[in-house]
């Protein structure tokens, strides 16, 4: 089975390849990305037939004869403008009767100005889990399956990165840039403490491409 991946650090096409015996392709536009990707296939996967490229993901084009049986985006619809146009990007590559596994934000409840004003955000940026869902079927593809997160997962998710950031900043007093980094996490921790825990929530959905 093959698959495409916009990649990140290569964590998921990685374990995947420990898990199932695939081919597959990830790509991501940072050398420092793509360099993580490598070490972790060298050291973890060496003989799994998986490659990393250096690009911009929204440029990457798979030949006519090589589609995937599955492509995801998890996380980073922005690299093809955007939700719709993530799932249209991704059905150019997918097979026939393939799969197709966009992991997307939406809203739980209208968001109010004030979390909009204090995210900078807009809010058609993002649809409800049911828009999510509708925008696929109406590209023709037909969802099968979504997983959405809960509000442990949530807090799980940012409650890291502020341990993540307490970490550095204990073990890094001379860095210059540690008082707007911790300027910035109070700042996003009162966001997601105020208002986006109860407001946000992400899902992954999973359609099927049409024959």
């Amino acid at each position: 089975m093959s698959w495409i991946w916009p990649v990140g650090r290569g964590e998921f096409l990685v374990r995947l390849a420990e898990l199932y015996d695939i081919s597959g392709v990830g790509v991501d536009i940072s050398p420092y990305c793509i360099r993580d990707c490598l070490e972790k296939h060298r050291n973890r996967v060496p003989n799994a037939n998986i490659k990393f490229k250096e690009m911009d993901g929204a440029e990457y084009q798979p030949e006519p004869h090589d589609l995937f049986d599955l492509t995801m985006c998890i996380g980073a619809s922005w690299i093809y403008g955007g939700y719709r146009g993530t799932i249209r990007a991704l059905k150019k590559m997918t097979k026939p009767d393939g799969l197709i596994a966009i992991g997307e934000p939406f809203w739980m409840k209208e968001p109010t100005e004030e979390y909009l004003k204090a995210k900078e955000a807009r809010r058609e940026e993002f649809g409800t889990h049911h828009d999510n869902v509708n925008v696929g079927e109406e590209e023709g593809l037909v969802c099968v399956y979504t997983l959405v997160s809960n509000l442990y997962d949530w807090d799980n998710y940012e409650t890291l990165g502020w341990w993540g950031i307490d970490e550095y900043a204990r073990n890094n007093p001379d860095d210059g840039d540690i008082p707007e980094m911790l300027e910035r996490n109070r700042r996003e921790k009162e966001i997601y403490l105020r208002w986006e825990r109860e407001t946000l929530g992400w899902a992954i959905y999973v359609f099927r491409s049409q024959p």
